[in-house]
């Protein structure tokens, strides 16, 4: 698929095909696409965490996210939990931040990486739904992930179950200012 093909038809897509499997790995070429994504100073500060079985979908839909996306990722064939590790993108060695956003470093690279897992998914066959409306805390007991890092977001990973219209985008005349 051409690259601008693959940005024209990602979508976030919230009605999954049921009965559909994927393997892991599969979810690792998704998770080799995303670790491609720069990081600052290449921290490499991402971290994922991949629920297949039906137990670990259910409890986070069920436990972990609000209804409306507990209902937009059902029949998805993985649910996977991105996290970075805190105080080291946009760090310095002895701990200060390096310039007012500190750890929001840590957010921008992930979002990178998320995004080269969302197309590579895409381009997979796979679809996506990226939910930053989640109980962290739940999540992070239920799959033990370290306190030093921080749950971005869940990403839905599906076959889509229809095709779904795209939004309409701002041009570049309209966000772009020449100096």
């Amino acid at each position: 698929m051409e690259f601008a093909q693959l940005l024209e038809s990602r979508r976030s897509i919230r009605n999954y095909k049921s009965g559909m499997r994927i393997s892991e790995d599969q979810i690792k070429v998704m998770i080799d696409a995303a670790i491609q994504a720069p990081t600052w100073k290449n921290s490499q500060t991402g971290r994922y965490y991949v629920a297949m079985s039906e137990d670990k979908i259910n409890f986070i839909r069920n436990q972990c996210l609000p209804e409306f996306n507990a209902n937009s990722c059902a029949n998805a064939v993985a649910l996977i939990i991105t996290t970075y590790e805190t105080k080291r993108s946009g760090f310095e060695r002895d701990g200060s931040a390096t310039n007012e956003l500190g750890d929001k470093w840590g957010v921008y690279d992930l979002g990178l990486q998320n995004e080269n897992l969302v197309l590579k998914a895409r381009e997979t066959g796979y679809d996506s739904l990226i939910m930053g409306i989640r109980d962290a805390d739940k999540i992070k007991a239920e799959f033990d992930i370290p306190e030093s890092q921080e749950v971005v977001a869940v990403i839905a990973i599906g076959v889509r179950e229809n095709d779904v219209e795209k939004p309409r985008r701002k041009t570049p005349d309209e966000i772009t200012r020449f100096f």
